[in-house]
């Protein structure tokens, strides 16, 4: 497995506010299928970083853009191939 960090910059606070049980939702359900390594929001609530555990890019990009707040247009994203230090 590959690791990719997808910073989830916030667009709309407001509305994903109002998306945020159905976003840490999801994000758990792919902590319980292995496809998420951590992920957390930035302190100063400009939204988050997942990093995800894929095959491809291509398949992390997937899991990123299913992601309800992504869908619902509340966030935007980076998505980089991302090497941990952490043996």
């Amino acid at each position: 497995m590959i690791l990719y960090a997808a910073i989830l910059e916030m667009v709309d606070p407001k509305k994903d506010k109002e998306l945020l049980d159905i976003h840490i939702q999801y994000l758990n359900e792919h902590i319980e299928k292995g496809n998420i390594f951590a992920k957390g929001p930035f302190t100063d609530h400009s939204g988050g970083l997942v990093i995800y555990k894929a095959n491809s890019y291509d398949d992390a990009k997937a899991l990123v853009e299913n992601d309800p707040a992504i869908v619902n247009g509340t966030r935007k994203f980076t998505l980089k191939e991302w090497k941990s230090n952490i043996e």
